[in-house]
């Protein structure tokens, strides 16, 4: 499995909802920061979201789709300095699937959504996504199109099966979003930055394929075909933290994939998570995690 496919996986995507907004005039709209990601999609008309802690605002046009991390609170609006309104009391107003009218409507319309995962530790990891992931329309071509109207018609319209794909449908919207983002962006550091170079690429798919491994910077040099010291410079640049660093965490949220499933001893989780000593793995699971493989289960 890729990493992105394995990442996505232990997240372990739970949950989602998406509405539709037509817009007149002006107005704002306030999200409160929350657990998850956020996604919008302008489908006609342009407007402007804001995210807090980053520089300044990004005008959105027809066809733009935006990624937002929930760590951080956002605005979205065609004027800035009217009194905000909270955007769920005006979505949550009509059911999934369905279209909410401010002002009337008609000349700002768009599709937003979340999407939620059930992992203890999906916050931790989502927290190293940017912000903001913005995705322009020649980048997401007809295939993000085609997906959101059929799953705002799935929810409008259910059917037999349609639970099933709609759930679908809203994992292929943030697989290719992120995807994308991946592919056209030109600088960034992080675990998603790092999948497009074809050497940590390769490195990752290790890691995460064979926790357990006794790796060494060595040994995982060798994969990327560089030197050890080469090997280890690239990495942190492109990361931002060392390829040992990585490797612990990525042990310890396997290790708490194992530990939330039922009948699973913190001995075997260890073993997993390639420790021979349960004592070495509780100390090392409690320094990345915050606390004890017995707390954590």
């Amino acid at each position: 499995m890729d990493p992105l496919s394995e990442i996505l996986r232990l997240l372990e995507p739970d949950s989602y909802g998406f509405r539709g907004l037509s817009a007149k005039g002006e107005w704002c709209l306030e999200f409160p920061e929350g657990p998850g990601l956020k996604c919008q999609v302008i489908q006609t008309g342009t407007c402007w979201v804001e995210v807090d802690g980053l520089d300044g605002p990004v005008q959105l046009e027809a066809g733009d789709l935006v990624l937002l991390s929930g760590q951080h609170a956002f605005r979205t609006y065609t004027n800035r300095t009217i009194l905000p309104r909270n955007a769920y009391d005006v979505l949550l107003s009509v059911p999934a699937g369905h279209t909410a009218v401010l002002n009337g409507g008609g000349h700002v319309l768009g599709v937003g959504g979340f999407f939620k995962f059930r992992a203890p530790y999906a916050e931790q990891m989502l927290s190293e996504l940017p912000p903001l992931i913005h995705i322009r329309p020649d980048a997401s071509g007809n295939m993000m199109r085609w997906a959101i109207e059929q799953l705002m018609s799935e929810l409008r319209h259910p059917v037999i099966g349609g639970e099933l794909l709609a759930t679908h449908l809203a994992q292929m919207l943030l697989i290719q979003g992120l995807r994308l983002h991946i592919i056209n962006s030109t600088q960034g550091v992080g675990w998603l930055y790092a999948l497009r170079d074809p050497r940590l690429h390769a490195v990752l798919s290790a890691i995460h394929k064979t926790p357990q491994i006794q790796w060494t910077l060595q040994s995982l040099a060798g994969i990327a075909g560089m030197s050890r010291t080469s090997f280890a410079a690239h990495f942190k640049a492109t990361i931002g933290e060392t390829c040992m660093n990585y490797l612990a965490k990525w042990r310890m949220t396997v290790a708490a994939r194992h530990l939330a499933k039922k009948g699973i001893s913190v001995g075997r989780a260890a073993e997993l998570a390639g420790y021979n000593s349960e004592s070495a793995f509780s100390a090392a699971f409690k320094r990345v995690m915050g606390q004890s493989p017995s707390d954590f289960r």
